[in-house]
This record gives C-alpha cells, sequence and structure tokens, in this order.
C-alpha cells in the first residue's frame, strides 16, 4: 500500500513541478517583454525628445534590450548546444540561436529580442495548447477510483484498488464507481455504463451477472466477487490503449520526421548562400550586413516546429475524440489506414444479428386438423430434449401447459437429420428436408421448398407419415443494423460484404434487407481470412490509397481482425481475445459507431493534410519573400510562431468533431 501511496505522491508532485515550471516560464517571458518595450520607449520615443549624449542613450536602451534577450534567449541557446553535444545540429533552438544571434551582430538587436520573446510566447502557448488535448484524453481517467471497500475479518475496509486480490468481495454503495471486474454475489442494482460504453440507458444487473470496472453503480448496495486484478481490469486496459496508443506512429508522422531531418539543414545551407554568395558578387563591405539579416529572417521561417507539433497532436486528438465516443483506437497508424478505407466487411452473427435465434414464423397446414398451440404443443415437446441450437430456440416456444398433457416414447435423434418420437400414439417427426425424404413423408414437396426465400433454419414437421406444416427460426437483426450500414456508406466506402458461414440464402436474404453490397457465405474461420485477403488483393493498384476494414465480434472473428488491415471489434467490452485481435474496438455494441470511427479518422487525416499544406504554402511563400528583401523579420516571426499556433489551433478543433 505504501508503495500505492508513494506513486500517487510522486504524480502529484511531478503535477505540481510542471505547474511551477509554467508559471516560471510565464513570469520570465512577461519580464522580458517589460525590457523589451522598455528598450523601445528609451529608443524610438525618448531620445528624440529628451536631450542625452546619444552614446548614454544607447547604452541604456542596448543593455534593455540585452536583458531581455538574456531572460528569454539563455535557455534556448542552452538547449542548441546541448543539442549540438548530442549531434543534433538542426534543432528548433539552434535555428532560434543562430538567427538572433546573427540579427545582434548586425546591430538588429531589437528585432533578436522581438524574436526570442515571441518564440518563448509561441512555445508557452503551444505548451498549453497540447497539455489541454491531453487533457481533454486524460479526463477519461476519471473513471478509474483508486479505492475499493473490501471485506476482510469480517470487517468492511478500505483500501487501494491495486492491493484487491482474485475472490475477495467489494461493497459498491449507490453512486460509486465500479474499480474492478467481478460477479454479483449479493443484491441488485441498475448499472451506468455510459463512462465506458456511452450507452445512455442504464442496464439491470441482478445477482450472477457481470460488473465492469468503470461503471457506476446507481441503485443499492451490492457485493461483487473479484474475478480480475486491478492491472487487468476492463478499465485499466482501456485507459492503457489510449495512453499508449500514440506509440505506434503513423505514416504521415513518420514521414514528418524524415522530412525535418531532410528539409531544416537544406534550409540553413541555403540561408548560408544567400547570406555569402550575393556579398561575394557585389562586395562584401556594402552588402554583407543586408544579406546576413535576410539570411537570419530565412532561419527564424525556416523553424519546421508547425509541423512537427501539430501532426501528432493532430492524431493525438483524434484518438483522444475517438475515446470520448467509446472507440478505442489502438495508434494513429489505424487512423490513417481507417481514413483510406475503400471496404468495410462485417461479420453477420453477432454482428450484424444478435446471434440468438428466435421462432420467426410458424405455419400449420389445415389438412392435419391441428390447432396452431397443439402444432407447437407436439413440436416443442419432441425437441425439448435435444441439446441442438435449434432445439434450444424451440424451448423458448414450449407450451408448459399444454405439454403436461403429453409424453413422448421412442425418442430418437438422427443426427443430422432431426427427432423421431411417438407421442400421444401418433408418430412425430421434427427436421430438416433430408428427414422429411427419409421417411418419404406424404404432401411434402422438396422442389417447391426449396425454391420459397425463406431466411432462416426451417423445422419441418410430419405426423404418421404426413407433412404437418413448419417453424422458421431465424437469427434477429438488430435493430440499428441497417442504418449502420446505411451510415457506412455515406461515410465514404464504396463496398459493403457480409461474411458468414451461414447458408447462402440466410446470408443472402439478410444482405439484401440491410442494403449490403456483397455476400461470402458458408465460410469457415479460415475461409473468411481467405476471403479478406482476397478483397485486400482485389484492390490492386489501388492497394496503396484503399484499405479493407473488418468488423467482427471480436472472440470467433479473432483471425480476421488481425488480417485485415484494420480490425473493428464489436460490442467487445470485457473481452480480451477483442482488445487483443482488433486495432479498433467499439466499447458498446452500437454498429452505427462504425460508420463514426471512419469519419473522425478522415477529419483527423484531413486535418494533418491542411496543416502541413498551410504550413510549408505560408513558410515557402515567406522564404521567398525574405530571399528577395520584401518582408522583415516580423513577418517571419509569423512564419514560424504564428503559423505553428495556427496550425495547434486546426488540430484541437478535432476534440468538437460532430457525433452526427
Amino acid at each position: 500500500m505504501a508503495c500505492c501511496c508513494c506513486g500517487h505522491d510522486h504524480e502529484h508532485e511531478h503535477n505540481h513541478e510542471e505547474e511551477h515550471e509554467e508559471e516560471l516560464s510565464l513570469k520570465k517571458i512577461i519580464l522580458s517583454a517589460v525590457f523589451f518595450i522598455a528598450g523601445i520607449i528609451v529608443e524610438k520615443v525618448l531620445a528624440p525628445v529628451v536631450a542625452l549624449d546619444a552614446t548614454i542613450t544607447r547604452g541604456i536602451f542596448l543593455a534593455l534590450y540585452l536583458a531581455s534577450y538574456l531572460i528569454c534567449g539563455l535557455p534556448v541557446i542552452k538547449e542548441a548546444i546541448e543539442g549540438l553535444s548530442k549531434g543534433k545540429c538542426f534543432t528548433e533552438s539552434f535555428l532560434m540561436a543562430l538567427a538572433t544571434i546573427g540579427a545582434v551582430v548586425i546591430g538588429e538587436c531589437m528585432e533578436a529580442c522581438a524574436v526570442m520573446v515571441l518564440f518563448q510566447l509561441g512555445e508557452f502557448l503551444e505548451d498549453k495548447a497540447a497539455d489541454k488535448t491531453k487533457t481533454a484524453v486524460a479526463s477519461l481517467m476519471n473513471i478509474r477510483p483508486d479505492t475499493a471497500c473490501v471485506i476482510r475479518g469480517g470487517k468492511e475496509i478500505t483500501v487501494d484498488a491495486e492491493d484487491v486480490k482474485l475472490n475477495e468481495t467489494i461493497i459498491l454503495k449507490p453512486g460509486e464507481l465500479v474499480p474492478l471486474d467481478g460477479t454479483i454475489i449479493k443484491g441488485n442494482t441498475i448499472a451506468d455504463t455510459s463512462a465506458l460504453t456511452g450507452e445512455s440507458v442504464p442496464r439491470e444487473l441482478n445477482e450472477g451477472d457481470e460488473i465492469l470496472s468503470g461503471f457506476v453503480n446507481m441503485r443499492a448496495v451490492i457485493e461483487v466477487k473479484v474475478t480480475k486484478e486491478f492491472s487487468e481490469s476492463t478499465v485499466s486496459k482501456i485507459l492503457d490503449l489510449i495512453e499508449n496508443a500514440q506509440e505506434k506512429k503513423s505514416k504521415g508522422e513518420k514521414f514528418i520526421s524524415r522530412f525535418a531531418k531532410v528539409y531544416t539543414p537544406i534550409v540553413c545551407i541555403l540561408a548560408l548562400a544567400v547570406a555569402v554568395i550575393p556579398s561575394a558578387i557585389s562586395g562584401w563591405e556594402e552588402n554583407f550586413k543586408l544579406w546576413l539579416y535576410r539570411a537570419c529572417e530565412m532561419l527564424v521561417v525556416s523553424c519546421p516546429c508547425a509541423l512537427v507539433i501539430s501532426v501528432p497532436l493532430s492524431y493525438f486528438a483524434g484518438i483522444g475524440r475517438a475515446g470520448k465516443e467509446g472507440i478505442l483506437v489502438k495508434g494513429s497508424n489505424y487512423l490513417e489506414i481507417l481514413a483510406r478505407a475503400g471496404t468495410v466487411a462485417f461479420d453477420k452473427t453477432g454482428t450484424l444479428t444478435k446471434g440468438v435465434y428466435e421462432v420467426s414464423s410458424i405455419e400449420v397446414v389445415e389438412s392435419c386438423n391441428l390447432s396452431k398451440e397443439d402444432f407447437i404443443a407436439l413440436v416443442t415437446h419432441a425437441e425439448y430434449y435435444s441439446d441442438h441450437p435449434v432445439s434450444k430456440s424451440l424451448k423458448k416456444i414450449h407450451s408448459c401447459k399444454k405439454c403436461l398433457e403429453l409424453s413422448v416414447k421412442e425418442a430418437e435423434e438422427i443426427s443430422g437429420h432431426g427427432i423421431k418420437c411417438m407421442m400421444e400414439g401418433k408418430q412425430v417427426l421434427a427436421g430438416n428436408k433430408k428427414l422429411m425424404l427419409l421417411e418419404n413423408v406424404k404432401g411434402f414437396d422438396e422442389k417447391a421448398e426449396s425454391e420459397k426465400n425463406i431466411s432462416g433454419s426451417v423445422v419441418y414437421v410430419a405426423i404418421d407419415g404426413n407433412f404437418a406444416g413448419k417453424i422458421i427460426i431465424s437469427d434477429i437483426i438488430k435493430d440499428n443494423a441497417k442504418a449502420a450500414v446505411e451510415k457506412v456508406h455515406k461515410a465514404g466506402i464504396s463496398e459493403v460484404v457480409m461474411l458468414t458461414g451461414d447458408t447462402k440464402k440466410n446470408a443472402e436474404a439478410i444482405a439484401a434487407g440491410l442494403g449490403i453490397d456483397k455476400v461470402h457465405a458458408e465460410l469457415l474461420p479460415q475461409q473468411k481470412v481467405e476471403q479478406i485477403e482476397k478483397l485486400m488483393a482485389g484492390s490492386g493498384q489501388d492497394r496503396n490509397y484503399k484499405s479493407v476494414a473488418f468488423v467482427g465480434d471480436g472472440i470467433n472473428d479473432a483471425p480476421v481482425l488481425s488480417r485485415s488491415d484494420v480490425g473493428i471489434s464489436m460490442g467487445a467490452l470485457g473481452s480480451d481475445a477483442a482488445i487483443e485481435a482488433a486495432d479498433v474496438v467499439v466499447m458498446d455494441d452500437n454498429l452505427e459507431k462504425v460508420s463514426s470511427a471512419i469519419k473522425i479518422a478522415k477529419k483527423t487525416v484531413a486535418n494533418v493534410k491542411q496543416n502541413i499544406g498551410f504550413s510549408l504554402t505560408v513558410k515557402i511563400a515567406i522564404l521567398i519573400l525574405c530571399g528577395c528583401g520584401l518582408v522583415n523579420m516580423w513577418v517571419a516571426v509569423f512564419g514560424d510562431v504564428g503559423v505553428c499556433l495556427i496550425a495547434i489551433l486546426n488540430s484541437m478543433r478535432l476534440l468538437k468533431v460532430s457525433k452526427k
């Protein structure tokens, strides 16, 4: 426990140190600005009107400028020297130090001070902007409580959540955050799951139900048996994903890192050429000061900080926004891949459908002289003792009152066919087409049945050798499945595909109702992987631009989730397999969040492109103007600090992406 507390103390100390450093930086900037403004007043206002010796006046404002420069400039120069000692010759600090020292050498002290003050002010504002973005993401950390009330030795004691062991019992009172995953062993309650899943409707939980860390206990006191340690709990894993997502850099970020390493030395060499070549041609004494000034301007404007800072910040903001909507993105590279998705493949069972088979239709042949109630009683009672998935679905409509009057004799389960038994002196057959054909059932028309467009599994029934009717059992489509597919299309996805192990007829019927473009049915798990590979290969020359995303339930589809360009796990809250296999995890079962993830990814990548395009355009334009002598150092400062701030503010817009 002591270690844990120590950890918390270190964290608080670290935050306090950061706040102190920020406060100190701001004070230095203000003090430097005061000396800088005082120097301008002495040089530009007082000197012309006050009868002071020119040498004294010059000494005063130069001293003020020097004080201003040293307050803001010494840390930058120190950082530049440290960078040089480590072999980093073309850092942002090096460029600023070189440019301002050059300005001082040629007598432009005021502009050298202006560059340093504005540069440090820009750095301060950049840090504050970045902190705001990180704070928005870090707000998710509030869903993990640090303590838990545990029963030990018959007493309730409060301990650090990290110290609670497996199988211990914790007590949760109304309004408390759940600190650890577990199973309710006493009491019933309602839980607010919105912090984790985004679901606005509270979830009713009873004894025996699983309750996850991050939920809020709303109604009653409950006792929970801990099933996962703190580090392995759902909320800890989720927060770990968010915190470490930036470790996987996108191609855009890697490009910027490579670009800065090439771009900066090129600009330095270009600035050196501007300072030396024109002066060598036209005369050193007359023009060197002019061309050195222009070279210093170029060094100031050439700093790539707008790109180096704003690009990763855009991805971080995109990941943070997705996290707020209950979508976990494992790395910024997956945002980039998802943004260029051209095909989205959905698993059927458990993803587009509920994965729960229910009776959708009952048809009774008139000639069998049975009421619907009697027909249901015969069939469900015949199937009641079978463990087949279809039989389990029929149990739900099992008429207990009617079945009390029935007794089954000579029951026989014919593998791959169905059930054959005697009931009330009648032979009852319940099964598939093969059973009807095997028993030569009268009135059963195989051809007619094959031509019918039936979505679901069919249980055919015969009584005493005569066809009596059928019961159709279907996998229930999720309520928002159709809307989700429509939104995926509207998000710019040209092709939506269904991959399923279900029969072709069932799959095609469901796909037609949902607006899915292509169906690949009757697939085994390894065949799903093969089909994904075919979809990926089918992109041909567009592979560099179009990717394939797969949406699955995260457990059975782990191989496909791993193999696709980007795997999206649906309804995988608490599933270790899903978190491991998928690249993007939707924390609840809301299919419509697939389109939300795509939109956020596209907005993020668009934001990155905007920052890169804007920064390069402005910098190149100002570089040209500096080389031609059409602008001064103030414009060069805007080309660095101003552009960087604008790019950062643009990145922060991602935190306000609309959910619509």
